[in-house]
């Protein structure tokens, strides 16, 4: 399988750089670019990449409210947000945006690579030190009750799991052999149940209580 990649990143070098690098690579291609979040937002939808490699800071906005505002358009995205700076703000609202992962751009030429075949093979993940603010910050938001799904069903449980693994209603259909309006119901039920409004909250939620789950675990993976 050919992953299809978008980029985004206001410097011309970095961008031609990553560019270059990712298109060297058999499986990859590169379908489009942009040095602006007004052009990312305008050519994603059109271009319906795999994945979008996004520039967190750019001059006309930032790249979490273009993975906000493309994922509503194109849900399957996989978004991978790229900085120069461990901001720990910017990576809670970037997965609360529905990224897939974060990464600085110290990351080395190969992990990058395969950061993008990770996302692409539909797991999500943050480099190591992220995960560890991000889960810092998920602590900070509010304690976790002993048991938070208690008032799920054991198959509102396993879709809760699913897309904290990044899958779509379709895919969780599939993996559970229910249709795609049957996995809509539950994911509407489990969100009421929860008191959340949005997909990537429970998306957030499944990654802390797995993280919470194995405290030692040092693995960059969510999942």
């Amino acid at each position: 399988m050919t992953i299809r990649v978008f980029v985004l990143d206001d410097h011309e070098v970095v961008r031609r750089g990553v560019m270059a690098m990712l298109d060297a690579q058999e499986d990859i291609e590169i379908v489009g670019e942009a040095g602006t979040a007004a052009q990312a937002i305008a050519r994603i939808p059109a271009l319906r990449p795999d994945v979008a490699i996004l520039d967190v800071r750019l001059p006309d906005g930032d790249g979490i409210t273009v993975c906000r505002e493309v994922r509503s358009r194109v849900p399957e995205l996989k978004c991978l947000m790229l900085t120069s700076f461990a901001d720990d703000e910017a990576l809670f609202d970037a997965v609360m945006a529905g990224a897939s992962g974060y990464v600085l751009k110290q990351i080395h030429g190969t992990d990058l690579v395969g950061a993008v075949r990770t996302l692409a093979e539909g797991r999500a993940l943050l480099d190591p030190e992220s995960t560890v603010r991000m889960m810092h910050r998920l602590r900070e938001r509010g304690a976790t009750p002993t048991d938070p799904l208690a008032s799920l069903s054991d198959r509102e449980r396993e879709v809760l799991d699913l897309i904290g693994h990044g899958h779509t209603n379709r895919e969780i259909g599939e993996q559970l052999f229910l249709a795609e309006k049957t996995v809509k119901n539950h994911v509407t039920s489990l969100l009421n149940k929860l008191d959340m409004r949005r997909r990537t909250e429970a998306a957030a939620l499944s990654a802390r209580l797995r993280a919470t789950a194995v405290p030692d675990r040092r693995a960059s993976h969510l999942d």
